[in-house]
């Protein structure tokens, strides 16, 4: 950028303008994360839902709402390029101090790219690279808390990390809750370390808010090791709390942010701190992700899309047409160095498919507004992404053509598509099943049932239940990710197929009882999913009752009297009270420290 800063009040205002509707936006964010730890201390399980649903939509409404004002009060659409430039420059200038400049700057090109043509989308007029630097910004309170275990011992400072926490409201029993932390731990590392003189534990300040859990995320630093950990902290039936679980592998941590489950709720003044520290301990969990499951959507967009442009920089193999079974709705494509998926909505869908695009969209936008439960992918959005159209393979570029004209066009070297999903890669479960020995079929279905109850006690049938539309993840996790057809439970009617008049009815072509659009009949799920006798045998053994009304009906009902149902992002053989069944509930072992 050579356009000097000059004196230019209009771009200075206008700078302003932009700066003051992102901190409006951040400073309604930190309140709603803020609330978290009182919904946790009153038991408000709904409520907390509700604030995570309903953050989704503050980014776009201080978008539009900016947006709305460099109109009338700038007529935006008739600045000269000069301006633009200026305004740029302004609002570095306004990041020096600012604590979360990151997101400031992916905010300007969320507002300028509402009001500018794509031919700007470059770094004289928007960030297409960051300009600020995100290390060493100082925070308070501080982003993390250090603890020295060589000045108090280690079960006190235990001790006092959670009780720096301040929840109003008491733990059951926190000496045997601390007598557990330290005798996994024990377990975990076989045998104590020598405390060297750096010896500390390094604690993040705000805990992370999910469902009906608080973790407090952390690691000990001793000498050259580090030790990554989390400690999941919950309610008990009377109200008490009480720690549930010690995770100590960094990749059972990873799992906790995986993106097939609800964000995170965390008061953080300077985000890109805890996104520094937790990179520290899931060194192979890309930032985006990071940003993402801290509720920081668009800077996970941001993000991701920066990383998929220096990819293809840096590598040659070309976008082609995914595969497995063609769905009706989307055409999906991949780039095989690449782990993630393509989804393009086709102009015109499958003949079985009653529904037009506005309702595809409404449908992968409703899985962002509930809880994921780890069973459903989450997807990113982009509208008018531009990729190179060299690195298009021609089978694909003409697919395209034939199914989805209306969503792309060709600008010069780039091919831009107008509105397009992607998702983290997966094996689909339909390949998997085909190629799986009798023992991994069976763990695959039973995980593909499971992922089915889960989705119906958070309030997801999934609608289309075929085998390839859920996918498989490298920890054998079954995953749901086509959700054009997805509907609330609280919405359907479960059936049961009443007997036939007479026998020959059962034969016809046609079915002798009535249907409405909202009625499913799971006895005839059996018909399209249990065709294979291994498949079958797994399946019946498993989740017989999957295939009667009786189970989406008991589902609905817990879902009407508002009861929020748990879900553990870590096995159930982890949590304290299996571990340590005869001491759960009693006083804890003698101190030997």
């Amino acid at each position: 950028m050579d356009a000097p800063m000059g004196e230019n009040p209009v771009a200075q205002a206008i700078a302003q303008t932009l700066i003051e509707g992102f901190n409006k936006h951040y400073r309604i964010f930190r309140d709603t994360s803020r609330r978290a730890k009182e919904y946790f201390e009153s038991g408000e399980w709904q409520a907390q839902l509700d604030a995570v649903r309903e953050r989704v939509q503050f980014y776009d409404d201080r978008v539009n709402e900016t947006v709305a004002r460099l109109h009338g009060e700038f007529d935006a659409d008739s600045l000269d390029d000069t301006t633009w430039q200026q305004v740029k420059l302004h609002f570095i200038g306004m990041l020096i101090r600012h604590k979360q400049p990151e997101l400031a700057e992916t905010f300007f090109n969320s507002v300028c790219c509402k009001i500018l043509h794509r031919t700007y989308f470059n770094n004289d007029y928007i960030f297409a690279r960051p300009a600020s630097s995100t290390e060493y910004i100082d925070s308070y309170p501080p982003v993390y808390s250090s603890y020295y275990p060589q000045e108090a011992g280690l079960r006190a400072t235990v001790k006092n990390i959670i009780e720096d926490f301040d929840w109003q409201r008491p733990f059951e029993d926190l000496e045997r809750d601390v007598d557990f932390i330290v005798r996994t731990t024990q377990a975990h590392l076989a045998s104590w370390p020598e405390m060297e003189v750096n010896c500390q534990i390094q604690v993040l300040y705000s805990a992370f808010y999910r469902n009906k859990t608080a973790y407090i995320i952390g690691k000990a630093i001793n000498g050259y090791q580090e030790y990554p950990f989390t400690l999941a902290v919950r309610h008990t039936p009377s109200g008490k709390l009480f720690i549930d679980t010690l995770l100590l592998d960094p990749w059972r941590i990873s799992v906790l942010f995986s993106l097939s489950r609800a964000y995170f709720m965390v008061e953080m003044e300077v985000p890109s701190g805890y996104v520094q520290f937790l990179r520290s301990i899931m060194p192979n969990k890309p930032r985006s992700e990071i940003y993402t499951m801290l509720g920081l959507g668009k800077q996970g967009k941001t993000m991701f899309f920066r990383d998929l442009v220096s990819h293809l920089r840096h590598s040659n193999d070309q976008f082609s047409i995914a595969p497995g079974i063609r769905g009706l709705v989307m055409l999906v494509f991949t780039l095989p160095s690449y782990p993630y998926v393509f989804k393009i909505i086709k102009d015109v869908f499958g003949a079985s498919k009653n529904m037009d695009r506005a309702t595809v969209k409404r449908k992968y936008l409703m899985v962002k507004h509930v809880d994921r439960v780890g069973r459903m992918a989450d997807t990113l959005e982009f509208s008018y992404a531009a990729l190179p159209l060299s690195r298009f393979h021609p089978d694909l570029l003409e697919e395209l053509s034939r199914l989805a004209p209306t969503s792309f066009e060709l600008d010069g070297d780039s091919v831009v598509i107008k509105h397009l999903y992607i998702e983290r890669r997966m094996t689909p479960l339909n390949i998997h099943l085909e190629h799986a020995s009798d023992e991994g079929v069976e763990h695959a279905v039973r995980e593909y049932g499971n992922a089915i109850r889960e989705m119906a006690i958070a309030n997801i049938f999934p609608g289309d239940m075929l085998w390839k539309n859920f996918g498989v993840t490298r920890y054998g996790r079954v995953v749901f990710y086509d959700y054009d057809e997805i509907e609330y439970m609280t919405d359907m009617n479960f059936r049961a197929i009443p007997p036939a008049p007479y026998e020959e009815m059962e034969m016809a072509a046609e079915p002798w009882y009535s249907t409405a659009p909202m009625d499913v009949f799971p006895e005839e799920f059996a018909t399209f999913l249990l065709g294979t006798p291994r498949i079958r045998k797994a399946f019946l053994k498993h989740h017989r009752d999957l295939l009667a009304p009786d189970f989406w009906r008991k589902a609905q009902d817990s879902i009407r009297s508002g009861h929020v149902e748990d879900f553990f992002p870590y096995p159930q053989e982890l949590r304290f009270c299996n571990l340590y069944p005869a001491q759960a509930g009693q006083a804890p072992a003698s101190d030997t420290e």
